[in-house]
């Protein structure tokens, strides 16, 4: 009867201690968040502030080059890691400070390194449930993107349809490779990054003229219907590949 009782507890303790292990990062990134939030560091993230310290900002990346384009990569990778709804207007800051070549580079290896560790928390505590909750079908489907993760994540990416924070959790739910995540990631954000660091780097005279016209400035001055276009087709070429091997797949032999 001991015997018996003490494995009834070691087991809840090791179901307690997994519970924590899956669950535990989620609560610290929800946690960051709100904090983050609630101290206002919002406000540091727009482009109003960029306006009115952007003198003070470029003369400390002129003085200190390395240092700030490292700090500017673990700010980055933090807000991505977070959720931090910023990643556009960050990316206007680095094609701003650091120029729209070396700014789109430290967006790129800064995102995908945030990404990465979000989508490692969110796989730990969401892999398998979609297979669990909603059976075979699901199952089907998850199967299918698993088969081309790369492919289909590429898409995904170089689409502007869906948001950055939900495209870098939505593959946790399925059994996808780190590498092929982190791969497709960083390629697929690569048309995007360098079309808003590039923006960026042309943001002075739009920042000088908001602030004589005594108007706030907004990102959607920036971000055209073309703009949007391009990236539109882009996602449609990557996709091409996709609708071809499923074509091939269903054809009869």
């Amino acid at each position: 009867m001991a015997a018996s009782q003490t494995t009834d507890t070691k087991t809840r303790q090791y179901a307690k201690q997994g519970f924590l292990r899956r669950f535990l990062p989620v609560a610290i990134i929800a946690a960051g968040l709100g904090v983050g939030y609630a101290l206002g560091l919002h406000r540091y993230l727009s482009l109003d502030f960029l306006a009115e310290s952007r003198g003070f900002l470029r003369d400390y990346v002129s003085g200190h080059p390395v240092l700030s384009s490292a700090g500017f990569i673990a700010l980055y990778a933090l807000a991505v890691a977070f959720s931090f709804p910023a990643a556009s207007v960050l990316t206007l800051f680095a094609g701003f400070l650091f120029g729209w070549l070396l700014g789109g580079v430290l967006v790129a290896v800064a995102a995908t390194i945030g990404a990465s560790a979000l989508f490692l928390v969110a796989r730990g505590a969401l892999k398998g449930i979609l297979s669990e909750k909603l059976g075979t079908r699901v199952a089907r489907m998850a199967k299918g993107f698993e088969d081309d993760a790369f492919g289909y994540l590429l898409v995904l990416r170089l689409a502007p349809i869906f948001p950055f924070w939900l495209v870098n959790i939505a593959p946790a739910f399925f059994d996808v490779r780190l590498k092929t995540y982190a791969m497709a990631t960083f390629l697929g954000i690569l048309p995007g990054t360098f079309a808003y660091a590039y923006l960026g780097y042309g943001l002075d005279s739009v920042l000088t003229a908001a602030t004589e016209a005594g108007r706030e400035i907004r990102l959607a001055d920036l971000v055209t219907p073309q703009l949007t276009l391009a990236f539109a087709a882009l996602a449609v070429v990557a996709a091409i590949p996709l609708l071809i091997r499923k074509l091939r797949r269903n054809s009869p032999s």
